[in-house]
């Protein structure tokens, strides 16, 4: 049997040193869910978020082959908290797995240069204005594919207003580019970067992400960075992260 957990108290420590801001958006119950073999002696656990599941504990295939009703989409990135996890992922889904590296950046807090983020967030030409992201541009956001992950966790505008944090670049009323909370734990942020194709190599990216950890900073919120692919690796050390590691991540494909 697999259990939804609803007192995340007694799965903490099958994640316990993983230095992972999804992970804690799910056991502090702000957004995300927690599924696990028992629901008060478990001994392997998963941690739902967005397109991310985690996996904890001792490897469970009714696990990794469980899809809650509520989790609609046909993509997964899953990441497997060792090598028997994602020996077991790969051989459950088999071609529908793809083996991909992700980027970890150091949790810093005080790393931050505050006149350089400025200089880069101030570089914006004139062709391009640069705002805030409230309730009309949280839907403005949602109307296109290429945007729509910079809200999609949040339910609607009021719950992102009230947890969520984000920058968008606007040319001729049309939003061309977006830093945004991916996901919101208590003490901070996971950075989703997005620019639409037309707009990509223009700067644009560095100036939202520059001003969104400018507004982070204002409120004591931590703006985690999670690189997907080394472009974003040398986007995140342009604004002033610095390399952690190289992890194992498991794309699955017609989940």
């Amino acid at each position: 049997m697999i259990y939804e957990i609803t007192e995340t108290k007694n799965v903490a420590f099958l994640f316990d040193k993983w230095d992972e801001t999804l992970i804690w958006s799910c056991l502090q119950k702000i957004m995300g869910k927690i599924y696990a073999n028992h629901l008060t002696c478990p001994t392997s656990a998963m941690a739902i978020i967005g397109d991310f599941t985690f996996f904890a504990g001792n490897p469970c295939a009714e696990l990794i082959t469980y899809k809650p009703d509520w989790c609609t989409q046909d993509f997964m990135i899953m990441v497997p908290q060792n090598k028997k996890w994602e020996a077991m992922i790969v051989q459950l889904y088999g071609n529908k797995a793809k083996i991909v590296s992700r980027y970890a950046t150091k949790k810093e807090p005080d790393i931050f240069n505050v006149q350089h983020l400025k200089t880069i967030a101030e570089s914006l030409s004139n062709e391009y204005t640069i705002h805030k992201i409230n309730e009309y541009f949280y839907h403005m956001c949602k109307s296109e594919k290429w945007s729509v992950d910079l809200v999609s966790l949040f339910k609607n505008d009021k719950e992102y207003c009230k947890w969520g944090l984000g920058i968008i670049i606007l040319k001729d009323h049309t939003i061309v580019s977006g830093a945004s909370s991916y996901s919101r734990y208590q003490e901070g942020i996971e950075i989703e970067i997005d620019t639409k194709k037309e707009y990509q190599q223009k700067g644009l990216a560095s100036v939202c992400g520059a001003q969104l950890i400018l507004e982070c900073l204002k409120q004591h919120l931590y703006p985690s960075w999670d690189a997907q692919n080394e472009i974003s690796l040398a986007l995140a050390k342009k604004l002033g992260y610095h390399y952690s590691h190289t992890y194992t991540a498991i794309e699955i494909w017609g989940y």
